[in-house]
């Protein structure tokens, strides 16, 4: 995830080059890359597929997506669970889960 927004007249080529200069990553890598507007009504994801490039575009029609501001860093790296809170509108700074815990024995 690119924590900043992005003009959205940005198609594969420039995402993909915020992809290697911004975010300092391979856009060949196996991952999706999530871009926001300024305004937080849509989001534009880029992803190699084998044999090209895909980039698909969601637009909210009323609300905003819960965007990640106060992190230092300019990526957000998610689970697939946040990825999909996020689509469904969840603000995943807020979601906790349970403390995972690790036992050596029964007792």
């Amino acid at each position: 995830m690119h924590r900043e927004p992005v003009d959205f007249r940005k198609a594969i080529n420039d995402l993909s080059l915020i992809v290697e200069d911004v975010m300092e990553l391979s856009p060949f890598k196996r991952a999706i890359f999530v871009f926001c507007n300024k305004n937080r009504r849509q989001l534009k994801v880029l992803y190699w597929e084998n044999t090209g490039f895909v980039l698909w575009q969601k637009r909210l029609e009323k609300a905003r997506f819960k965007w990640p501001k106060k992190q230092e860093q300019s990526t957000v790296e998610l689970t697939h669970e946040q990825w999909r809170w996020l689509l469904r509108g969840f603000d995943m700074t807020q979601i906790k889960p349970h403390e995972t815990l690790s036992f050596q024995t029964i007792g």
